[in-house]
Order: C-alpha cells, then sequence, then structure tokens
C-alpha cells in the first residue's frame, strides 16, 4: 500500500513510517525538517501542513496518518487541528467524495484531549482532532475507516524536559499504573493496526496511556 505519514522526521511518526517500510509498504513522508529515513521505498517531502498550497498533487495514498504537531507553541491549533484538516482533506477527499484509494486514516490525538491536562491550546487541538476524526469516519464510509491513536506518555525528545528530572519523572510514575511510558515503536505498532488490520471499527478515539487517565483511589476507613 502507498501511506503518507505527516511529521515522519523524528518521534512516532518515523517510528511509524519505519514500521510501514519493515512490512513492505511504500511510505511518503511528510515534514517540514529534512528525511530522517533512508529506504528504497521511501519518499520525502519537505512541505508545511499549515500551507496545503504546497501539497504535491500527484499523491493518492490508501493510508494517511496523520502525526505533525506541536505542543506548547502559539501555532498549537494551527498545526495539530487545522494541519490535520488540511491534509485529510486534501487527498483523504475528492470533489466531495471519499478519494478513489482511500483505505483508512489514523489521526494521532493525545490523552490529553480525553483529560483536559497539559497546556490549554493544545489540549484544546487535540480534543478538536478527536472530533474531526469522527465526522471523517461518517464521511469516508462505507469505504475506509478513520480512527485516533491518542498516545500518554511517549519516549521522545519532545518530552525530555521531564524524563531527565528526577522529580517530575517520579511523580509522573506514581500516576501512570503500568509505572512507564510508551515507546514510539509501541504507538506505531497501534498505528498500523488500525490502518491495516481493522477493517470493521471507525470513529474511534483510542487512549493509549498507560492507564494514567483512570488512575483513581478509593478512599474509605480502613
Amino acid at each position: 500500500m502507498k501511506v503518507l505519514i505527516t511529521g515522519s522526521s523524528s518521534g512516532i511518526g518515523r517510528a511509524t513510517a519505519e514500521l510501514f517500510l519493515a512490512r513492505e509498504h511504500h511510505v511518503v513522508g511528510l515534514d517540514v525538517k529534512p528525511a530522517g529515513i533512508s529506504h528504497h521505498a521511501y519518499e520525502h517531502v519537505v512541505a508545511d501542513v499549515c500551507r496545503p498550497e504546497d501539497f504535491p498533487r500527484d499523491l493518492s495514498p490508501e493510508v494517511i496518518v496523520n502525526n505533525a504537531g506541536v505542543q506548547g507553541s502559539p501555532d498549537d491549533l494551527r498545526v495539530n487541528l487545522q494541519g490535520t484538516i488540511n491534509v485529510t482533506e486534501a487527498y483523504a477527499f475528492r470533489d466531495g467524495s471519499p478519494a478513489p484509494a482511500i483505505r483508512a486514516v489514523v489521526n494521532v490525538g493525545s490523552a490529553s484531549a480525553h483529560t483536559g491536562s497539559e497546556f490549554p491550546v493544545y489540549a484544546a487541538s487535540k480534543g478538536g482532532v478527536l472530533t474531526y476524526t469522527k465526522n471523517v469516519a461518517n464521511r469516508l464510509a462505507p469505504q475506509a475507516t478513520c480512527n485516533s491513536i491518542d498516545p500518554g506518555g511517549v519516549l521522545t525528545d519532545l518530552n525530555r524536559c521531564v524524563m531527565d528530572d528526577e522529580a517530575l519523572w517520579t511523580r509522573i510514575m506514581e500516576l501512570t499504573p503500568l509505572r512507564r511510558w510508551a515507546t514510539p515503536e509501541e504507538i506505531a505498532e497501534w498505528i498500523y493496526f488500525v490502518a491495516v488490520t481493522n477493517r470493521f471499527m471507525t470513529g474511534q478515539n483510542l487512549l493509549i496511556d498507560g492507564g494514567e487517565a483512570g488512575r483513581s483511589e478509593f478512599v474509605w476507613p480502613a
């Protein structure tokens, strides 16, 4: 299959691209940064998801993975939400109908969209991604699926500031029942499953956070 992955130069996007390549799919990566992958079945496009006028017009992906994102920046809404909309509308639809080749769209959301925690605008941007996922699922059915994968903590450079702070990391682990964060490769496996293996689930937002959002303590007399 031909797969379009945004934000493919690092983190979850890169791990996802590498997984699809390892399973013999053709991957087109779209990122504002140069390619982080060298592979005979990988093409790289340097472009900004916020500038649809710069998108290549000759792509007909069967799978779209909207992963490009920023965190705690002035561009959170523009990149995380509008960028996801830009890419999806450009490649998953044609003249208001599902594009002939499209089979699945996977949006990378966030646990913050479920809990409301983290930076206010970031949480709002990812909340929009979750709702937009349901909208796209309705418009692509019955031809294709659309779901979101919503990670909690992931071991990427973006989170280095808390990963390298012993006090903050200890507190985070106390709040995470599985006592660890996911690797980018684990999230990539979820994305692959939802995009390729899955053929019946659509319009769903899958929270992958090690149990952190469901953490509760029952208070009662001894």
